[in-house]
């Protein structure tokens, strides 16, 4: 019991989903876009006193 409320809610919610038009960000979008990418490494990683061999071969 209770499956065709839940369905009908599954319904809603995917037309929602297909008819909607959200509104678009510029100012965020931007802002993502023009910061640094993180480096491969951070410092945290480079603190680590495991020594598993591999740091030799490093870029």
């Amino acid at each position: 019991m209770g499956r065709g409320r839940a369905k009908a809610k599954q319904t809603k919610v995917a037309r929602e989903l297909k008819y909607s038009s959200p509104t678009m960000d510029v100012d965020a979008l931007q802002r993502e876009l023009s910061t640094e990418p993180p480096g491969e490494w951070s410092e945290e990683d480079r603190d680590d006193t495991y020594d598993d061999g591999y740091d030799d071969y490093r870029r």
